[in-house]
C-alpha cells in the first residue's frame, strides 16, 4: 500500500472541489457525535501545536472562497446548537467565510474561554500568510485545518502534505497496483520500462481491425502494460531466460514459462494477421473483395474465424446456397421482409424459365438461405449464440465407431485400448486435457466417434431472440412471411451455427490440451535437466542386459572414461559369481563405490544381483552403493554422431554405459546431448504439433543451462550452443578461440570471438562464469613476460588470414581478471554492483 498515499497526494493538489467537500462532510459527522471534542482525525504533530496557541486557528480562513450552496447543508447540524453557532455566525459575518464555521467547530474544544478568543481574534491577523500565497501563486489553495500563530508557508505545504497522506479520496481504487509506475520511463528496453511501442513490433506489418496487446492481454491473463513491454523485448531479439532474469521490471517477475505462453501467443496472432491479409489480397486479385468482406476479415480474431468467412469464397467452390440466391436477385426480397414486409410480395419474383425461380416454394426458400446467411454472419448474433452456450452445459460425447466392426482382427486390440471412451460423456468446462488427446487419437483411428452436444434450450432460447428482438420485422408481417423468418432462424443455427460452435470448441479443446502436453512435457524435462549431480565420485554405469550381457563403463570425477566391459549375470547357473569377482576387481582398482544401474531390459533381475552383493558385504572394505537411472534415449544418443565424434573407438553398445554414468554424475551437461523429444517424458508428444514441441523443449533446454551457467574455459561445445544468445556456430567460434589464445580471462574477451556482436553479448554474458581460482593458477604457471602465453595482446603479430579481424581483435579490452565474472551479476551493472561494495 505504499503508492496509496503519493496518490491521495497527487489527487488532493488537483481537486479542490473534492478536498472542501470532504471536510465538510468529516464535520458533519463529527458535530453529530457526541465524541468530537475526544477526537482530533488526521495528524497529531499540528494538534500539540493548536492546543499551545488557540488564539490563531482563523488567519487560515482568510483566503477560502466557499460556494453559496454549502451553507444551507452546514446549517443543518448545527441546529440543536443555536446559540454556540449564533456565536460563530457572528464572526463568520465578519470574515465573509461561512463555509469554514464548521471545520473550525470540529477543532475548536466545547469549552467557553476557547470560543471567546476565537470571536475576539482580530482579522488583520490573516493578512500576512493571504500575501506571501499570493506571491508563491497559491492565493486560492484551500484550508483543510488550522495553523498556530506564525507558521510560515514551508511548515504550512509540510502540514498540508502531512494531511493529504492521511487522507484517501473516495474514488481512488488502484490500490497501489504497480502498472501505473512502470509504464511511465522511455522506450528504451535496456533495463527500462517500454512506454512507447514500435507500431510493427506487434502485427509486424499486419494491420488487424483490434489491438494486439488487448488481445494478447485477454488471451494469456497478462497484464496489458506487460504484453506491451514483453512485445517490444521480443521484437528486439531477447531471448527468455534473458528476459526473466534481467528484466524482471518490465515483465512484473513472470517466469519462464509464462514468458513462452505469451510469446506463443503473440505468434498465433502474427500468423492469424498475416493469413487474414494474404487472403484479402488473393480475393483482391480474383476481385470477390468488397469492403464488408474486407472489415470481416480484419476483425478475425482465431483461424476458424478466418475460415468461417473465407470459406464462401474458396476457389472452386460452387459457392453457397445464399450466394446462387442472391445471384438470382432474391437479396432484395429478403432484405424486404426485415425492413418492409407490408409491402413485400414473393409472387412477383416468379419466372418460370428460371430454375430456382419457377415456384413459390423455391423463392421463399432462396429467401431463407439468405436470411439464414445473414444470421450466421451477423456479429451480435454469433456473439449471442457464444453467451448462451457459456451459460448452459455443453457437452463432448464419444461412442465406438460402427465401422469398427467390420475391421480386421488385427485392430481388436487398438479398440481395447479406448474401452473407457466407448460411451463417454463429459462437460467441456470439466474434461481433462489427456481426455481430449486420447479421444482425438481414437477419432483419427476410426475407432470413435465424436459429437459436441448443445442444449435444446439453447436452440429454443436463440430463435426467440432472434424472431422478437434482433431480426424482428420493422412492420406488420403476415403468417406466411413469420414462418419464412422462423424456418430461416433454425435454417442458420442447424446448418451454420452449430458447426461453427463445434468447431470452435473442438478446437480450443484441441489447442489448450496439446499446449498443456507440451508444458507439461517441458516441466518433466527441467526436473530432469536440474537434478542433482554427484559430483567428485568415481561412478560404475552398467546398461544391463540378458543375451548381449551387460555393459559395464567406468568414469573419473571428471568425467574421464577409465575403463569399459561386458559381464554376463544372468546367463547360465553359477556364472554370475566369477562376474563378481570381476566386478569387485573393478571397484577396488578404481576405488568405485557409486554404481548406477540403467531402466531398461533386465533393470530388476540386475539390481537384485548387486543388492544381494552388497548385502554379504561382498565388495568390503568398500561401502558400494547404487542407484537406478533412467536410461531413455541412451541408446539413440550411442549411435548419433555427436556420439561417434566424442568416443570413436567404442563400441555402440559400451557408450551407453557411459552415458548412463554421466547422467548421475551431471545430468545437465549429458542430456542437452540427446533431443529431448526422445527421452520420454511426455503425454501424446507424437500427436502434437512436433515444431511447437521443439521449439518448447529447445526453450527449456536453453533456460536451464543458462540459468545454472557454465563454466566458459572446461564446458564442451554442446553445452555452449545452448547458452541464451549463442547457437552451433558460436559456441564452435568460442571452442576455437580458446584452443588458439588460452583460456577467457574476462567476459569482455568474448567480444573477440569472430561472430559475437553486442547483442548476442549482452544476451550470453550473465550466464557464462569465468572462474577466479583457475584463472590465477593459470597465469602463474606462464611466463612473465607473456602471462597470457598467447598473441592477443598484440594485435600486430596476427596473422595475415585475419587481417578483416583486425579491428575486433584489437578492440580495447581489459586483460584484468573481474571476482563479478563468477557470478550471475550481468557486466551491464557491474557498476552498480561496484558501487554497492565501496559502501561497505
Amino acid at each position: 500500500m505504499a503508492g496509496l498515499p503519493r496518490r491521495a497526494k497527487q489527487n488532493t493538489q488537483v481537486s479542490k472541489q473534492d478536498l472542501s467537500f470532504m471536510s465538510i462532510s468529516e464535520s458533519e459527522d463529527d458535530g453529530d457525535s457526541p465524541h468530537e471534542d475526544e477526537w482530533t482525525p488526521e495528524q497529531k504533530a499540528p494538534k500539540t501545536k493548536a492546543q499551545q496557541k488557540p488564539s490563531t486557528a482563523k488567519p487560515r480562513k482568510a483566503p477560502a472562497k466557499k460556494p453559496t450552496a454549502k451553507p444551507k447543508s452546514e446549517a443543518a447540524p448545527r441546529k440543536p446548537r443555536k446559540e454556540k453557532s449564533t456565536k460563530l455566525d457572528t464572526n463568520i459575518a465578519q470574515e465573509g467565510l461561512l463555509g469554514q464555521t464548521i471545520k473550525q467547530e470540529k477543532k475548536t474544544p466545547k469549552k467557553t474561554p476557547v470560543k471567546k478568543k476565537m470571536v475576539q481574534s482580530p482579522v488583520p491577523e490573516k493578512v500576512p500568510i493571504k500575501e506571501e500565497r499570493r506571491s508563491l501563486g497559491i492565493s486560492d489553495f484551500p484550508s483543510t485545518s488550522t495553523l498556530p500563530k506564525g507558521t510560515s508557508i514551508k511548515e504550512e505545504m509540510l502540514f498540508k502534505r502531512e494531511e493529504a497522506t492521511d487522507e484517501e479520496p473516495p474514488d481512488d481504487f488502484t490500490f497501489g497496483e504497480p502498472p501505473l509506475k512502470k509504464l511511465k520511463p522511455s522506450s528504451d528496453s535496456f533495463g527500462k520500462p517500454v512506454k512507447h511501442m514500435n507500431s510493427s513490433a506487434a502485427h509486424g506489418g499486419h494491420e488487424m481491425n483490434w489491438n494486439f496487446v488487448e488481445v494478447l492481454s485477454e488471451k494469456t491473463n497478462v497484464e496489458p502494460w506487460v504484453c506491451s513491454n514483453l512485445i517490444q523485448l521480443f521484437h528486439d531479439d531477447n531471448t527468455i531466460p534473458f528476459i526473466a532474469r534481467y528484466r524482471k521490471e518490465l515483465i512484473n517477475n513472470l517466469d519462464a514459462d509464462a514468458l513462452r505462453e505469451v510469446q506463443q501467443g503473440l505468434e498465433e496472432l502474427r500468423s492469424v494477421a498475416k493469413k487474414a491479409h494474404t487472403l484479402i489480397e488473393k480475393l483482391k486479385k480474383e476481385g470477390k473483395l468488397n469492403s464488408g468482406l474486407h472489415t470481416s476479415m480484419l476483425n478475425c480474431r482465431s483461424a476458424d474465424e478466418i475460415e468461417h468467412v473465407y470459406a464462401p469464397y474458396k476457389t472452386g467452390s460452387k459457392g453457397t446456397k445464399a450466394q446462387r440466391a442472391k445471384q438470382l436477385g432474391l437479396e432484395t426480397a429478403a432484405r424486404g421482409l426485415i425492413e418492409t414486409p407490408a409491402q413485400l410480395n414473393l409472387f412477383s419474383y416468379i419466372n418460370s424459365n428460371v430454375e430456382g425461380l419457377s415456384t413459390l416454394q423455391d423463392i421463399e426458400m432462396g429467401v431463407q438461405h439468405i436470411l439464414a446467411d445473414m444470421f450466421a454472419k451477423d456479429k451480435d448474433t454469433v456473439e449471442h449464440i457464444r453467451s448462451l452456450c457459456k451459460q448452459n452445459n455443453v457437452t463432448i460425447h464419444s461412442t465406438l465407431a460402427k465401422a469398427t466392426g467390420k475391421e480386421k482382427e488385427g485392430n481388436v486390440k487398438d479398440v481395447d485400448k479406448f474401452h473407457l471412451y466407448h460411451d463417454f460423456t463429459c462437460s467441456i468446462n470439466r474434461i481433462h486435457h489427456h481426455q481430449i488427446l486420447a479421444i482425438n487419437r481414437g477419432e483419427n483411428l476410426k475407432i470413435l466417434t465424436v459429437k459436441v452436444n448443445v442444449p435444446d434450450r439453447v436452440k429454443d432460447a436463440f430463435c426467440r431472440w432472434c424472431v422478437n428482438e434482433r431480426w424482428r420485422p420493422k412492420q406488420f408481417a403476415r403468417p406466411e412471411l413469420m414462418k419464412i423468418l422462423h424456418n430461416s432462424v433454425e435454417d442458420s443455427y442447424k446448418r451454420l451455427l452449430y458447426p461453427l460452435l463445434c468447431r470452435e470448441y473442438r478446437s480450443k479443446l484441441t489447442s489448450d490440451a496439446e499446449k498443456e502436453s507440451i508444458m507439461m512435457f517441458g516441466r518433466n524435462l527441467r526436473q530432469l535437466l536440474l537434478a542433482n549431480p554427484v559430483r567428485g565420485r568415481t561412478i560404475m554405469g552398467v546398461d544391463p542386459g540378458y543375451k548381449h550381457g551387460c555393459k559395464l563403463a567406468i568414469i573419473s570425477p571428471t568425467n574421464q572414461i577409465l575403463h569399459t566391459d561386458v559381464v554376463y549375470l544372468h546367463t547360465g547357473h553359477g556364472h554370475g559369481i566369477h562376474e563378481a569377482e570381476k566386478i569387485k576387481r573393478l571397484l577396488l582398482n578404481f576405488n568405485c563405490c557409486t554404481v548406477a544401474i540403467g531402466n531398461g531390459t533386465a533393470c530388476r533381475e540386475t539390481e537384485r544381483y548387486f543388492a544381494d552383493l552388497i548385502q554379504r558385504r561382498f565388495f568390503a572394505p568398500l561401502d558400494v552403493v547404487y542407484c537406478i537411472a533412467n536410461e531413455a534415449g541412451a541408446s539413440i544418443y550411442s549411435v548419433s554422431p555427436e556420439a561417434a565424434k566424442e568416443m570413436p573407438d567404442l563400441d555402440p553398445n559400451l557408450r551407453s554405459a557411459v552415458s548412463i554414468a554421466r547422467r548421475v554424475q551431471d545430468p545437465l551437461a549429458e542430456l542437452v546431448k540427446i533431443e529431448p523429444k526422445h527421452i520420454g517424458v511426455g503425454m501424446y508428444q507424437h500427436d502434437v504439433s512436433q515444431t511447437l514441441l521443439k521449439a518448447t523443449l529447445d526453450s527449456v533446454v536453453e533456460e536451464c543451462v543458462s540459468f545454472v551457467g557454465v563454466d566458459i574455459n572446461i564446458c564442451s561445445e554442446t553445452l555452449l550452443r545452448h547458452i541464451a544468445g549463442l547457437n552451433s556456430a558460436r559456441a564452435k567460434n568460442i571452442i576455437e578461440w580458446r584452443e588458439k589464445n588460452g583460456p577467457f580471462i574476462t567476459r569482455e574477451q568474448l567480444k573477440l570471438v569472430k561472430g559475437l556482436g553486442p547483442k548476442s553479448f549482452q544476451q550470453c554474458a550473465g550466464f557464462i562464469r569465468i572462474n577466479q581460482e583457475y584463472i590465477r593458477s593459470f597465469c602463474r604457471d606462464q611466463p612473465t613476460g607473456n602471462p597470457r602465453g598467447t598473441d592477443q595482446a598484440n594485435p600486430s603479430s596476427s596473422s595475415s588470414k585475419q587481417g578483416k579481424k583486425k579491428g575486433k581483435t584489437s578492440a580495447n579490452v581489459p586483460l584484468n581478471p573481474n571476482p563479478l565474472d563468477q557470478t550471475c551479476i550481468h557486466p551491464e551493472s557491474y557498476s552498480i554492483a561496484m558501487s554497492i561494495l565501496a559502501g561497505f
